[in-house]
């Protein structure tokens, strides 16, 4: 003897409210641990990232790898944290920075940096970076709030959002964001 279960089916309305709840879900968990969309805002990224761009910012992989010099960054702006700034990393935990003469050094070396637009016009004394913290410059050096200015200063690694790893907008810049050469030598 055979016993059959029925059950009622669901009514259309409700499938797609249970699939909306069930997608809302998935939404969060991704943007809140995994990736999330940034728009870039303002011009102190140029060249490499101009104003009105899309990002995929990867959110997941710094709770594993400590950040390296040359990713660019999505940060939680020190003096406001409601605020994020995106920023290339020059210099981690432990390294002497400093901008002499629109030249930044990394450890005594210069960098010979074909990404930026101009040399700095405002340098910054030699320092130490303490732990748990980075240096970070903007690629367009004479228009950019970094850590050469108080408001940001060194920024402590909690702030780090995550990184950016893809430009999907506008479609004609699709790229992904690769480290630059010169921070494989240091």
């Amino acid at each position: 003897m055979r016993t059959v279960v029925h059950h009622r089916p669901k009514s259309s309305v409700r499938e797609l409210v249970e699939t909306l709840i069930m997608a809302g879900i998935m939404a969060a968990l991704i943007m809140t641990f995994v990736a999330r969309a940034y728009t870039v805002n303002g011009e102190s990224m140029l060249p490499t990232l101009h104003h009105g761009e899309r990002l995929l910012v990867d959110k997941l992989s710094y709770r594993f790898t400590e950040p390296k010099r040359g990713d660019i960054v999505v940060f939680k702006y020190p003096a406001n944290p409601k605020e994020q700034f995106i920023k290339r990393i020059i210099g981690v935990p432990g390294d002497l920075v400093s901008v002499q003469n629109g030249i930044v050094y990394v450890n005594g070396v210069a960098l010979a940096e074909d990404y930026i637009t101009a040399p700095a016009r405002i340098g910054f004394r030699e320092q130490r970076v303490p732990e748990g913290a980075y240096f970070v410059l903007g690629d367009n050096r004479n228009n950019s709030e970094d850590s050469r200015f108080s408001g940001v200063g060194f920024v402590p690694r909690e702030n780090i959002v995550g990184r950016a790893l893809w430009r999907y907008w506008p479609l004609t810049e699709v790229s992904v964001m690769h480290r630059p050469e010169i921070f494989a030598e240091l």
